[in-house]
């Protein structure tokens, strides 16, 4: 045998956690033993697996291609414990998932507590901001998008379309009663940070007002929600999270409706990983369940 096949979870725990630390609490072990573990696989190898820097552990090349065969033999591991045991294989390491804040802070982060749950061996890590990760770099192990990827090595399905309207508060629209869209441009507005805007589908108030720059403007979503609720001015939000502001009006429904998208993505060569996999489905089912949140009936505005 070339080198010890159990070298692998560790190597594994690492090329995940990114530290020492984490990997041996991830597999229940000291940093130590991980340390040795990894050294001697790259020793046997004869090959540099880690790039080591105070800010952790970095695959180099030779790592990024162990990487692609060691998550192969660990979905294999769990096809085998599957079909001999009869039994749901336990899910260890951790799964890291990027997504836009929006979707990722207020939809999936409530029901990711489930799927933790469930799987208690895995960690499970949301990077919700508004940002365009890299699956190739490992940036992330799924991703969810607003567009369909249209090269790369990445598998995607889309998971659903979703309506935004334009909004305000009650306290707003008192002092400022919005009737007819050649109205707009002379009520504050609230947006995206122009230059910051990481994906052409969030430029919702170019579609809307042209090129008008909002009076008040956050690359963060829940910046921009926080501020139409408190009625400082009017804005684009996606209808799954106004619905949790109540007390907010949708304007103008009829005239203005944006509909955008959301794409499941993950790297190709995690194809077979059972981690990805059964995080990806997770997702899919509770975005499934979740249709009407996402496309609701049409939308009425209340009389003030």
């Amino acid at each position: 045998m070339i080198f010890d096949w159990n070298d692998l979870r560790y190597f594994l725990s690492v090329a995940r956690a990114g530290r020492l630390t984490a990997a041996a609490r991830t597999i229940g072990s000291d940093h130590a033993t991980v340390s040795r573990r990894i050294t001697a696989l790259e020793g046997r190898l004869s090959a540099q697996l880690f790039e080591r820097s105070p800010r952790g552990y970095a695959l180099t090349d030779a790592g990024e291609r162990l990487l692609r065969h060691a998550e192969q033999i660990e979905s294999v591991a769990a096809r085998v414990h599957d079909d001999i045991a009869g039994e749901r294989y336990a899910l260890s390491g951790s799964v890291r998932i990027g997504t836009p804040d929006g979707f990722g802070a207020f939809f999936l982060a409530p029901r990711l507590g489930d799927f933790a749950t469930a799987h208690p061996e895995l960690e499970v890590q949301l990077v919700a901001t508004p940002q365009v990760f890299s699956l190739s770099k490992r940036e992330a192990d799924i991703v969810i998008t607003l567009s369909r990827p249209e090269k790369g090595r990445l598998i995607s399905r889309k998971l659903t379309d979703y309506t935004l309207h334009l909004y305000g508060a009650p306290s707003y629209l008192k002092t400022h009663p919005l009737t007819d869209k050649s109205q707009l441009r002379e009520h504050l507005m609230i947006g995206y940070i122009p230059e910051l805007i990481f994906t052409p589908e969030l430029d919702y108030l170019s579609l809307v007002v042209g090129d008008l720059v909002p009076q008040f403007s956050s690359s963060n979503l829940f910046g921009q929600l926080r501020a139409i609720q408190a009625g400082k001015g009017i804005g684009i939000l996606p209808d799954f999270m106004a619905r949790g502001a109540p007390e907010l009006v949708p304007l103008l429904p009829d005239e203005i409706e944006i509909t955008r998208s959301y794409w499941l993505q993950t790297h190709q060569d995690l194809r077979e990983s059972a981690r990805v996999r059964t995080a990806m489905r997770f997702i899919a089912e509770q975005v499934s369940e979740a249709k009407a949140e996402f496309l609701p009936e049409k939308l009425g505005q209340p009389t003030a």
